[in-house]
């Protein structure tokens, strides 16, 4: 079988990449001229040089193909306007879905989005039938492209919508600040550390994405999130355990800690420097995410296997070997 995957290069598209390898599958890793390929560097694959939000760098690059997995995205972070995102994850994925329709045969195609549509969660865990409601920028630009994926799975084009949450593990360096604020005791909770979050472990997320192209039905929406939703509380406390440190107590009022992260991105626009803290970051830590994954469970036999304290333990690991901790 023969796979291309967008975004290759970066967490999760080369831990893709890597678990497709492992399996045997011919894999075509997309990436603009620009990315890193050092996290593949010694994985057998053949590289395909383009740009998602340049339609015609992608025509003919699907060709006898059998799928192709869209993960290209930007994560969010402050200071990124918010027609970047759109014009990554919705005029990015257009234009992959537009190659991929004109293609001969069609292939399978998995859409990489984010529980983040559903915006923060209140009562039960959350379930694909919950109505968008995007609270910011990224949000809002991964639901608009899920929407446009929605109309071209109606009008027949094999595509299936997976939102994996929270990710990290080995290999991740985008939730790294979180790990080293714990560790050298400058991370506080913004309110009571009660609110919740969403961990899903590398392996998990790699499973059920996989699960979603090959068992995904048409046009459906699948969660793919780790064991259980825990507090910051919970979640600090553990890396604090494993870290050896003492755990996190201060506690800040969000109104507060919204003044301040708007005084640290006023200064990183004038420095160029990312803050140490957003009010997306404020919004994040104070703010509930939990999704229900029974859905993915029933159709895809999904079943996330590392819990919180593996996790935590095997990516501290990896942070100190390769010397981020």
């Amino acid at each position: 079988m023969k796979f291309v995957v967008t975004g290759a290069t970066g967490f999760v598209g080369s831990s893709l990449v890597k678990a497709l390898v492992d399996v045997g599958a011919e894999v075509y890793a997309l990436a603009r001229p620009s990315s890193s390929p050092d996290r593949l560097s010694d994985t057998p694959l053949t590289w395909m040089v383009a740009d998602i939000t340049q339609r015609q760098t992608l025509r003919g690059l699907f060709d006898g193909i059998d799928h192709v997995i869209h993960a290209a995205g930007m994560l969010g972070q402050a200071g990124t306007p918010e027609e970047e995102y759109f014009r990554v994850h919705v005029g990015g994925t257009h234009n992959v879905l537009d190659e991929v329709a004109v293609t001969d045969p069609v292939p399978k195609v998995l859409y990489v989005s984010s529980p983040g549509v559903l915006g923060p969660i209140k009562g039960l865990p959350a379930d694909e039938k919950a109505e968008l409601a995007p609270s910011n920028a990224y949000e809002r630009s991964k639901a608009t492209a899920e929407r446009m994926v929605g109309v071209y799975a109606a009008a027949g084009l094999p595509v299936v919508i997976a939102r994996p949450e929270f990710i990290y593990g080995p290999g991740d360096t985008h939730v790294l600040g979180l790990f080293q604020a714990v560790q050298q005791g400058r991370f506080f909770f913004v309110g009571n550390g009660h609110n919740t979050c969403h961990p899903t472990y590398i392996s998990d997320a790699v499973d059920g994405l996989l699960r979603c192209l090959e068992r995904g039905k048409t046009g459906e929406i699948y969660h793919i999130t780790g064991p259980r939703p825990v507090t910051f509380h919970e979640l600090t406390t553990t890396m604090a355990r494993i870290l050896d440190v003492p755990p996190p107590h201060l506690q800040v009022p969000r109104a507060l800690a919204v003044i301040g992260a708007t005084a640290l991105e006023g200064l990183g626009k004038m420095t160029r420097k990312r803050p140490p803290l957003s009010r997306s970051g404020v919004a994040f830590f104070s703010e509930d995410r939990r999704f229900s994954w029974a859905k993915a469970q029933r159709d895809l036999g999904y079943r996330p296997a590392v819990d919180l304290e593996k996790g935590i333990a095997d990516t501290i690991r990896w942070y100190r070997h390769e010397g981020y901790l």
